[in-house]
């Protein structure tokens, strides 16, 4: 396991909430976009690799990760496509993603959306935690 970067499942009444750390924001998507992955059992077909990108814009930066999970989410359910590698650009509060995946095959449980339910992104001596709540 990265000490620097990760996440976990924390316990939730009813939704799903994930802890998610890095040294830093780009680091701190990465991170957050695996463990909503993980969180859903999401497994990506071993076939043909596809690409997109994203443009996204916002005015702080939880706002700019509730976009980004939220355009996977869109990305899974109309198009069936799952991503594993990241690339990132952020310029002020513009944020370009080439995203790199596949098909999804398999996903064990659905996420309807990424809530700002008590959404901070805080700033730690190790770099920047964020907890996420997901509605299931």
């Amino acid at each position: 396991m990265n000490p620097e970067a990760g996440f976990f499942e924390r316990e939730h009444t009813a939704d799903w909430e994930l802890e998610v750390w890095a040294p830093d924001f780009l680091g701190l998507l990465d991170q957050a976009a695996r463990g909503m992955y993980a969180l859903s059992g999401i497994r990506l077909d071993a076939g043909s690799r596809q690409s997109h990108v994203l443009h996204l814009s916002a005015y702080d930066r939880e706002s700019l990760l509730v976009k980004f999970l939220s355009e996977l989410l869109v990305l899974g359910e109309q198009e069936r496509l799952g991503f594993d590698l990241f690339t990132f650009l952020l310029e002020g509060s513009s944020l370009r993603v080439i995203l790199e995946g596949a098909a999804i095959c398999s996903q064990d449980k659905e996420i309807k959306a990424v809530t700002y339910h008590n959404l901070s992104v805080r700033e730690t001596e190790e770099g920047l935690k964020v907890n996420i709540v997901f509605d299931v």
